[in-house]
């Protein structure tokens, strides 16, 4: 099974002061770069959808695409350019916030998704009271292009109603931190120190 993984760096990071949170320095490094340390082992080929500062994120990762819908759309516009880029079978999402991903990220999701024939395979963390679902760390089949572009030509936005119409399987991973994003200057900070 040949899987492409995408690192979603395509905000505005507002709620980080509008900066580019991608490159944000973590321990040295920009946060995509370790995204990206952590997500290429696990997949064939590896890019980074982002829709500013193109040159510093091909400094990062040779295959950089923005958005093919114009304006920040969101999350589904970023996997839809994923898609169009695509060439291989299935494709992985991060986030470029969260550099703690699991290592077993892409081996969980694709049991899952094989062993229920589902079109999509998402992260979810918590007991059934705190079911926490990580929606932008999933692992689809590239044949879902079409249906993705149709629901956003229709006005679609909200990644969980896109999700609600596919047969989506969920993985539960123990490892809440693994998870975290790091939103804000003081998150970095935090972080960064821990």
């Amino acid at each position: 099974m040949t899987i492409t993984g995408l690192i979603l760096a395509g905000g505005r990071g507002s709620r980080m002061g509008n900066v580019d949170k991608g490159l944000q320095a973590f321990r040295g490094a920009p946060m995509a770069m370790h995204v990206l340390m952590r997500l290429a082992p696990q997949v064939d080929q590896v890019m980074i959808s982002a829709n500013q500062n193109l040159a510093a994120y091909e400094a990062i990762c040779s295959s950089v695409w923005p958005d093919d819908m114009q304006g920040f759309a969101g999350p589904l516009a970023g996997l839809q350019t994923g898609l169009m880029h695509c060439e291989t079978p299935y494709l992985v999402t991060a986030p470029c916030d969260s550099p703690f991903l699991p290592s077993d990220l892409v081996e969980r999701l694709q049991a899952a998704l094989l062993a229920q024939d589902a079109d999509l395979a998402v992260a979810v963390t918590g007991d059934a009271e705190q079911r926490q679902a990580h929606p932008v760390f999933c692992l689809m089949k590239s044949s879902l292009l079409s249906h993705l572009t149709l629901f956003l030509q229709n006005g679609g936005r909200k990644i969980d109603a896109w999700y609600a119409s596919l047969a989506v399987a969920e993985v539960h991973f123990d490892d809440e931190d693994a998870f975290r994003n790091i939103n804000t200057l003081d998150d970095l900070r935090r972080f960064e120190a821990a």
